[in-house]
């Protein structure tokens, strides 16, 4: 693949730049495109992103349609067809801002003067559409075969929200258009496991913008899975000395100014609440409330580590285009724990949070992960406490512990808390991008910013070490991967309705009723079908609507027999006793086995 670089030679594209050079040429086709349909277009930033590429345009009053985003594709075709040359050319910077001017494009003159070290500035041009740019591009529009327009959204100038609300255009572009085509199957199947979708078919939870946006609400098949996800990790924790609390959903702007939130974290909090001269606000996270739990009484070395843990409702303040389902709101429920302990047991407690996340990763069959230690960026000041020997500190330490446990990490700058590293352990769903689960950080600021001490066994007084973690990370994103992973298809253990009853008449609505019956005393969760449908409507509503783990299907033969018939997933209908069925379930549920 030839391209063209702004020096104007050309050469041949290095094969793992390729993707990015086609998306970045089809953000200048598609802005030429909007220029043609929409001449007073005003253009910002037009990058090639990972997975496609998109624009940044003011467009004054004029909101887009579905039908003008197909328009502007339309007009991308006829560029691409009529095959113009994609030409650069460099200019000294009085002659760049002229043309610019001359351009009336405002947002590109405003960044020139961003640019202040910049004596000269380097353009592409194709056909009549100029765009500043380093390039590199293709060098023919032609060359640009396989892309779609996706989506729209609001997006501010240079992402700050003081700044005017832009129009963003979306795209996707590839190689060919077999690449395109396995990218649109590949959103079918999002689409179908999209649990915001399967969420509502089954009625697992809801939002309404009258309780507000990005507030969902757990119906009673949604809170029965969510019940066993917390049992289940509150098992698991128990088993390890895990003491759990439950704390307050405020606190005071003083304990967030104390913690270092209000300078570091404000912009992710909701607006403070006055009160009797007072300022409180929604909790983004649960580590000050449980460093005053350990600030209640004095401790001894004896008493270390003490851990612990508290399934807590927190609230962020996420702006709206960042909003999905139960992965992301404004409110959720972090599996959150804190481990307070000495230096010399960081390393037995980190590998103890470790065993936990894989040992659930097991239970749950995730099998797709990576593990990443995350770092401060020294650069920014503004972002991470300030104290590089505390830093140097934790980071070394954190990494030592995880390379002696032989845990294989990549690192990432930039990544870690703003008070300490972390260890993120960043799965693969079905569909989509990779995204954080389970979290370890270590953290020696909040515990001294908090003046937290125990006596050591020679009678001085230390700092303690804090380990946060959260294992399923927040219950509410947990339960939308499972959602995504199964198609709404759990385990047993897991499932809102274990078992469905289906007879086949009003004839052997009794015989149903009594194994009903006899299913609820053994403590498996039941629904029995007594609508006056056929028989072929029951079986499809229970397999493809409520995705119940077992159906039993029961005619006047079942009924005379006093046996079942059970009809599993995979559409197999075995002849059953009760007594074993009940045995079946019942070990499944124990076992948690995971026959999603």
């Amino acid at each position: 693949m030839k391209i063209i670089y702004k020096d104007g030679h050309v050469d041949e594209c290095p094969q793992d730049q390729e993707l990015h050079v086609i998306r970045h040429t089809a953000a200048h086709v598609m802005a030429q495109a909007i220029k043609r349909l929409y001449p007073e277009a005003d253009f910002a930033f037009g990058p090639a992103t990972e997975n496609g590429f998109y624009y940044d345009v003011d467009l004054g009053d004029t909101k887009l349609t579905d039908e003008d985003l197909a328009n502007i594709e339309k007009e991308m075709r006829k560029i691409t067809k009529e095959n113009l040359a994609i030409k650069p050319f460099i200019l000294p910077r009085d002659e760049a801002v002229k043309l610019m001017e001359e351009r009336h494009e405002n947002y590109k003159i405003e960044h020139m003067a961003d640019l202040a070290d910049e004596t000269e500035f380097s353009f592409f041009q194709q056909g009549e559409y100029v765009d500043m740019c380093i390039g590199p591009h293709l060098t023919y529009t032609k060359a640009l075969k396989a892309f779609k327009i996706t989506q729209q959204s609001g997006a501010y100038w240079k992402n700050d929200k003081e700044n005017k609300m832009l129009t963003r255009i979306n795209g996707v572009a590839f190689r060919n258009q077999e690449e395109l085509e396995a990218w649109e199957k590949e959103q079918q199947e999002a689409r179908e496991r999209d649990h915001r979708k399967i969420g509502k078919e089954m009625g697992l939870f809801m939002t309404d913008d009258l309780v507000g946006r990005g507030l969902p609400m757990f119906l009673p098949a949604g809170y029965t899975v969510w019940q066993e996800l917390e049992n289940y990790i509150k098992a698991k924790e128990r088993a390890r000395g895990y003491l759990h609390v439950m704390t307050p959903c405020i606190g005071t702007v003083n304990l967030y100014k104390t913690s270092g939130h209000w300078d570091h974290y404000r912009e992710n909090m909701f607006p403070a609440m006055e009160m009797e001269g007072e300022s409180y606000v929604l909790r983004p996270m649960n580590c000050p409330h449980h460093m005053m739990i350990y600030a209640n009484h004095p401790h001894s070395y004896r008493d270390l580590p003490m851990r612990i843990g508290e399934i807590a409702h927190d609230f962020r303040y996420e702006s709206s285009g960042t909003l999905k389902g139960i992965e992301r709101g404004r409110h959720f429920c972090q599996n959150d724990a804190h481990l307070f302990c000495t230096p010399e047991q960081i390393k037995s407690e980190v590998a103890d949070v470790c065993n936990l996340i894989f040992e659930t990763y097991k239970d749950f069959n995730i099998t797709d992960y990576r593990c990443v230690l995350s770092l401060r960026d020294p650069a920014d000041k503004k972002k991470y406490h300030d104290d590089d020997a505390m830093w140097n500190h934790a980071e070394n330490a954190l990494r030592e512990v995880l390379t002696e446990l032989g845990i294989h990490f990549t690192e990432e700058i930039g990544e870690a808390a703003f008070y300490g590293p972390k260890l993120d352990v960043n799965v693969k769903p079905a569909v989509g991008a990779e995204y954080t689960l389970s979290t370890c950080q270590l953290d020696f600021c909040l515990p001294a910013k908090f003046h937290l001490t125990y006596v050591d066994k020679d009678g001085t007084e230390k700092t303690p070490v804090v380990l946060h973690r959260a294992i399923l990370g927040s219950l509410d994103r947990f339960m939308a991967y499972l959602i995504e992973e199964t198609k709404g298809k759990f385990p047993t253990w897991l499932a809102p309705v274990q078992v469905k009853v289906l007879p086949v008449s009003e004839k052997t609505l009794d015989y149903a009723e009594a194994v009903t019956e006899k299913l609820v005393e053994a403590g498996i969760r039941v629904a029995l079908d007594d609508d006056n449908q056929k028989i072929g409507y029951k079986i499809r509503a229970a397999q493809q609507v409520d995705r119940v783990p077992y159906m039993l299907v029961l005619g006047a033969k079942e009924a005379e027999a006093g046996n079942i018939s059970v009809r599993d997933r995979k559409g197999e209908t075995t002849t059953m006793d009760l007594d074993a069925f009940i045995a079946k379930v019942t070990d499944e549920i124990k076992n948690r086995s995971y026959n999603a």
